[in-house]
């Protein structure tokens, strides 16, 4: 997980400074998640890396959703990308069930009823949603930039 990560920051890394950003709590994200599941016993009897994950697993959903979602919107609609948005259209349906998920998680674990079971399937739905992401930054973000700079 953390190397597909890092391939998707050298392919967008200085394209803009907020998905660098977001690119780098993705990263966090990773990290916390691989050492939590490194010490599965950590969700019930140390509490703190299991906060610590939360709270950036929040930030990081927040920031997808209330920042870049919608630049990356904004800029298909300014860049007139009717296949850009038709497909943000298709993927954002999927990413907000996974939102979903993750943020039930994270209210399980506020209300101390985290299980390692819940934990465990925040992988694969993470992994997912990078995905779905790389492909919302190739489509929205980097065909834009190519075709701004083609009319320079």
């Amino acid at each position: 997980m953390l190397e597909s990560c890092q391939n998707a920051q050298e392919r967008w890394g200085g394209v803009h400074l907020l998905i660098d950003r977001w690119l780098q709590e993705r990263e966090e994200l990773i990290a916390a998640y691989d050492r939590l599941g490194a010490k599965p016993q950590a969700l019930s009897e140390d509490r703190k890396p299991l906060q610590e994950f939360c709270g950036v697993l929040v930030d990081y959903v927040s920031a997808g959703h209330f920042e870049i979602y919608e630049q990356l919107t904004g800029e298909a609609k300014a860049f007139n990308d009717k296949r850009g948005l038709e497909l943000a259209e298709t993927i954002y349906p999927r990413i907000d069930v996974i939102t979903e998920k993750l943020l039930a998680f994270n209210d399980l674990c506020d209300e101390g009823k985290c299980v390692a079971e819940k934990f465990k399937e925040l992988g694969g739905l993470l992994h997912e949603r990078f995905e779905l992401e790389d492909c919302l930054i190739e489509v929205l973000h980097t065909a834009h930039k190519e075709e701004d700079s083609v009319q320079a």
